[in-house]
């Protein structure tokens, strides 16, 4: 099955580079470009892509408004979103991922690293570049300005903490069946179970509240990402 991807660059050279690149991937065709937000935004509604690859600072409409009207929690049908940026800027990836990105790269983080991103989005997995994670998510648990989401209405259980706390440490579900004793459909269920009672789209998500609501410590703060094709296979 073709991987359809909408590129969206204010930069003509930028949009020609990245199509150069995913037109030599197997299994990958660009079906669309567009210069600012509010094109991207039309054309991602009428030609439905499997994954927008959208820059964050575009005129007309920036990326992470673009990623929201598309992918937001309010979306009836969202599309996969992946945001990519020159701009290493903690502001830019939470509010990417926030609005509902399913990865971000940088515009330097290499061809294999973006047809990753490509394709895990492509399944409903979420990549974000690995020297950007461990820094970002780290910043939930040190920051007390944001304020704590709140809990689910049905809480979780003594072993969903544990699988998401694994998950929050970089595990794979394979990894984590193995820390926990279990099987590996019965991390899956769990993890199911926990983007249910979370209201969460994708594992960063999940991530994403461990830390917010301090369940993550600092010090136990590690490099979160699904680190390749490795993690891929494991998130399942």
């Amino acid at each position: 099955m073709t991987i359809r991807v909408l590129i969206a660059d204010d930069q003509d050279i930028v949009r020609a580079g990245l199509r150069m690149i995913l037109d030599t991937q197997q299994g990958i065709a660009v079906v669309g470009e567009a210069a600012d937000g509010r094109r991207a935004i039309a054309m991602a509604r009428s030609l439905r892509p499997d994954v927008c690859l959208l820059d964050i600072r575009m005129p007309e409409v920036d990326g992470i408004e673009a990623t929201r009207q598309l992918a937001g929690a309010d979306v009836a049908d969202p599309l996969a979103v992946v945001v990519i940026t020159t701009f290493d800027l903690d502001e830019y990836v939470y509010g990417a991922l926030k609005a509902g990105a399913r990865g971000f790269l940088l515009k330097d983080a290499g061809a294999e690293m973006l047809t990753q991103a490509i394709r895990a989005a492509a399944r409903g997995d979420a990549l974000i570049a690995p020297n950007i994670t461990a820094r970002l998510l780290s910043s939930f648990a040190n920051s007390r300005s944001r304020s704590v989401p709140p809990e689910p209405v049905e809480p979780l259980t003594a072993r969903e903490e544990q699988v998401l706390l694994a998950a929050a440490r970089g595990r794979t579900n394979s990894e984590i069946g193995d820390e926990l004793s279990i099987s590996l459909s019965t991390v899956k269920t769990h993890i199911a179970a926990l983007m249910r009672k979370l209201n969460a789209r994708n594992r960063v998500e999940l991530v994403m509240w461990a830390y917010e609501t301090r369940r993550v410590e600092t010090r136990s703060a590690p490099a979160y990402s699904n680190r390749g094709s490795r993690s891929a296979r494991g998130a399942g």
